[in-house]
């Protein structure tokens, strides 16, 4: 079992995005979604991204509460 400490930035890692600070900042003011938008089906994912999030929630992994708390800061 991963008992690792989830963070946005270890998140980004596993989405494979830039995941120092100053692109996570970027990332969220650069790209906002709709309040009736998921977040697996906002456009600036690609497939395995989108896939990873949807199966967070459906699994309820352990990277559920760093997709919830990403989904929240692209809607603020």
């Amino acid at each position: 079992m991963d008992t690792s400490q989830h963070t946005l930035s270890t998140l980004f890692d596993q989405l494979g995005l830039d995941s120092s600070e100053t692109a996570i900042q970027k990332f969220i003011r650069q790209h906002r979604i709709r309040d009736d938008q998921p977040l697996d089906q906002a456009e600036f994912w690609n497939e395995s991204q989108a896939q990873f999030i949807r199966e967070a929630w459906q699994n309820d992994a352990d990277w559920v509460d760093m997709v919830d708390h990403l989904d929240a800061q692209l809607r603020d």
